[in-house]
């Protein structure tokens, strides 16, 4: 999945996605807080920074991110995100069979792996 941006005489747009099947969603991850390290076995995953300064996982890479960066995450690749310092936001869209229960938590702080 490609970000697709069209520029426009009164500014530009983003296009996520494009005739396909797919869930969207804006998590709010609080300070402190973090996804389990986890991985799904029947979508892949796009997501895009909205706010916050937040440390991402993807498959053997962790970086720390800014607003507007952007992540591909592959079937069974597993991923994270924490929110170290600040409230984090960002867009999350699921391609394919999704369902809550598609999770596989590897690693969790709250104890549900």
């Amino acid at each position: 999945m490609k970000t697709l941006t069209v520029k426009k005489p009164w500014g530009q747009f983003d296009q996520f996605t494009h005739n396909e099947i797919s869930t969207v969603k804006i998590l709010s991850v609080s300070r402190g807080g973090s996804l389990s390290l986890q991985d799904h076995g029947h979508r892949t995953e796009f997501w895009r920074i909205i706010s916050g300064h937040p440390i991402v996982t993807v498959g053997e890479t962790t970086k720390s991110a800014n607003p507007g960066d952007e992540f591909i995450i592959e079937k069974l690749q597993p991923h994270q995100l924490e929110a170290k310092d600040d409230d984090v936001q960002f867009l999350e869209i699921a391609f394919g069979n999704f369902d809550e229960e598609d999770i596989v938590r590897i690693k969790d702080k709250y104890g549900r792996a």
